[in-house]
């Protein structure tokens, strides 16, 4: 397998032209580089991941995952100098997943000796090399030499140096997540009731109670916001639209920030007094809004089975 190297660091722009995204991510690199931050992104990107495997059980790995079917899990592993026999377990798995013809990509992090020193420094965590009167200095310089074979096959090569965690999450999901719909973000929308507590789990909470309600309408007193009947009285008011206009150009700018900023999970609570009628009405309305959009949202009313009558 013929796969062109990229070498990538803060000044220049990485590919995102990946027509087939790997379904084996190998991670490596230097100790204190950020290999434990792309994992949490590869998991968080839908990958199964590992950390600390022994390069000898990449090709078993692959098996029992099935990445050759045909409907393949993807997997991404953390393979480092905590193994013994690193060095030529590696590059024997490595040909036993080219004769299997599977498709993989080598992820190699890597960031400057007195980064690399300051990190171990602050985390106070022992580098896997340094031994009895082994400095940490003369540790990283020893792995630099130890993965420099390593570091000259691999696909991409990205340097942390410069970048907090959340730029090493952003640079990685660039590469290899498939975000065209904003398939990463989860939204949650619910409808609640103030009066039966607040939404305190909530990201976002947006008030309604400021719209005319529809429980002094005697025929509509004991409907819900799922009919029509309801769902016309509030939509169709003007305040409801002149609400709904600026509520969706927020969305506009604040979910694609979400995305953007690597946010997993998003929530959003929409209440009015007794979670029954307004804010039921404008959950679904939020919730269409954004799946249209496409975002994956589910939606709840989390008080409508409580609501009672004349309490909205």
């Amino acid at each position: 397998m013929s796969k062109k190297k990229e070498k990538l660091d803060e000044s220049l722009k990485i590919d995102t032209n990946i027509n087939q995204r790997p379904d084996l991510i190998i991670i490596t690199g230097m100790s204190g580089a950020g290999r434990s931050e792309a994992m949490h992104t590869f998991e968080d990107i839908g990958y199964f991941c590992i950390d600390n495997l022994p390069p000898t059980l990449i090709s078993n790995l692959v098996d029992l995952a099935g990445i050759n079917s045909a409907n393949p899990n993807k997997l991404a592993v953390v393979c480092d100098m905590r193994s013994k026999n690193f060095f030529s377990q590696f590059f024997d798995e490595l040909e036993k997943l080219k004769e299997h013809g599977t498709y993989y990509s080598i992820l190699f992090l890597d960031a400057k000796d007195e980064v690399l020193l300051s990190r171990f420094k602050e985390t106070r965590r022992r580098h896997p090399l340094c031994e009895k009167g082994v400095t940490i200095l003369s540790a990283i310089k020893k792995e630099r030499i130890l993965l420099e074979e390593i570091r000259e096959i691999s696909d991409f090569v990205l340097d942390t140096s410069a970048f907090k965690p959340q730029i090493t999450r952003k640079r990685i999901r660039k590469l290899f997540a498939d975000e065209d719909n904003f398939s990463s973000l989860d939204v949650s929308i619910y409808s609640f009731g103030f009066k039966h507590g607040a939404a305190i789990d909530a990201d976002i909470v947006i008030d309604v109670r400021f719209l005319p309600n529809p429980y002094y309408v005697p025929d509509l007193r004991d409907k819900t916001g799922l009919t029509k009947e309801v769902k016309d009285f509030v939509l169709k008011r003007k305040e409801t639209k002149e609400f709904l206009k600026s509520w969706k150009g927020l969305l506009d700018v604040i979910m694609p920030g979400y995305v953007e900023e690597g946010k997993q999970y998003l929530t959003i609570a929409v209440g009015c007094t007794g979670g029954q009628h307004r804010s039921v009405v404008l959950a679904e309305a939020t919730s269409l809004y954004l799946s249209q959009q496409g975002y994956k949202v589910d939606i709840s009313h989390r008080d409508l089975d409580l609501a009672e009558s004349g309490n909205d």
